[in-house]
């Protein structure tokens, strides 16, 4: 089945900026005065539709999340991260309330091995009209140990990673709490890039919405393992309780 094939425009992909890991490069999203087709904004947070359409039988936007361009999600005042969340999810329910699309994708890329082209903090949102971001997702990869509980919102660290290592789930029995998404959300960030070891610089934040309900990954990116690549094979890491040891002690000892 070619269910989920989806055509990508190789010429418009080869005019995209990249800044990421040419750092010289201007970052276009620096350039307020000069962003069309704004969507939704307030303050600083703007979701804007993509210059650059290379997914077909798609609309991509972009959600810039800050002015500052050397700023980053981990980084963020309480306050900023707050609103960053209930602006993105709110316009991700907008993208899929419209019914105009087969399935939305909501996600964050940070860093040279995350799949993003600007070093500008932000995320996308993406429908699809004619692929579903959901038939291959296997409901066991948000299980794990959990690392802390509030208001009906699971934080954990992946039991059946997508990948493999030091994965990060959150799980929400309502939709009401977006404040302590965020906060999770924003502890697992800056656990990969502080706190493991200082070895990793990029990660990924994938927004999911599986019966009504919000789930999250936040993975971090390495080197991607051929076995994952080639044969679809998830690696499953001896070292989980020392994470949770580790982030416990960190972000939640009393």
């Amino acid at each position: 089945m070619l269910t989920n094939y989806l055509g990508f425009n190789v010429t418009i992909g080869q005019n995209k900026p990249e800044n990421i890991i040419n750092t010289t490069a201007d970052c276009p999203f620096c350039d307020r005065d000069n962003l069309t087709n704004i969507i939704d904004q307030e303050g600083e947070l703007l979701l804007i539709e993509n210059k650059y359409q290379v997914l077909q039988n798609s609309l991509q936007t972009v959600l810039i999340e800050t002015e500052n361009c050397d700023s980053e999600l981990s980084q963020y005042s309480k306050e900023h991260l707050h609103r960053l969340i209930r602006f993105g999810v709110k316009n991700w329910f907008k993208f899929t309330d419209s019914k105009e699309y087969q399935s939305v994708l909501f996600f964050k890329n940070h860093g040279p091995f995350s799949g993003g082209t600007i070093r500008h903090s932000h995320m996308q949102i993406i429908g699809l009209k004619t692929a579903d971001c959901y038939a291959g997702l296997n409901p066991k990869e948000f299980e794990g140990i959990v690392l802390d509980k509030c208001d009906n919102v699971e934080f954990n660290v992946s039991t059946y990673p997508r990948i493999g290592f030091s994965e990060f789930n959150i799980v929400m029995n309502d939709n009401s709490n977006l404040d302590q998404l965020a906060d999770y959300i924003q502890i697992a960030t800056h656990y990969l890039l502080h706190s493991l070891n200082s070895r990793c610089k990029s990660y990924n934040i994938f927004f999911y919405l599986i019966d009504g309900l919000i789930r999250v990954k936040i993975l971090p990116r390495f080197a991607t393992s051929p076995l994952f690549i080639g044969y679809n094979i998830h690696l499953l890491p001896n070292n989980i309780q020392s994470i949770v040891d580790s982030v416990k002690k960190t972000y939640f000892s009393k």
